[in-house]
């Protein structure tokens, strides 16, 4: 039996199981600490947007892969 790590929620998908929660945090952590250490080095808002786009459109795009293979639909299934 396969254990869903998240489930459909209208166009989003959220967390439903304790490693979809780990991949959640850990992405939220990740982009966190690239904004910080871009942001620190940037003299503007465009620099830091522009350096961040990178790495946060890769990282999520990442987070969607197993999200969106998830075949679980709403919160009561």
């Amino acid at each position: 039996m396969a254990t869903h790590w998240f489930a459909r929620w209208g166009w989003l998908h959220r967390p439903v199981s304790a490693a979809g929660w780990l991949a959640t945090a850990s992405t939220v952590a990740f982009c966190v600490h690239v904004f910080l250490a871009i942001d620190r080095h940037s003299h503007s808002a465009s620099d830091t947007l522009y350096g961040v786009f990178p790495y946060l459109a890769c990282v999520l795009l990442l987070l969607d892969r197993p999200a969106s293979r998830s075949r679980r639909t709403g919160g009561h299934s």
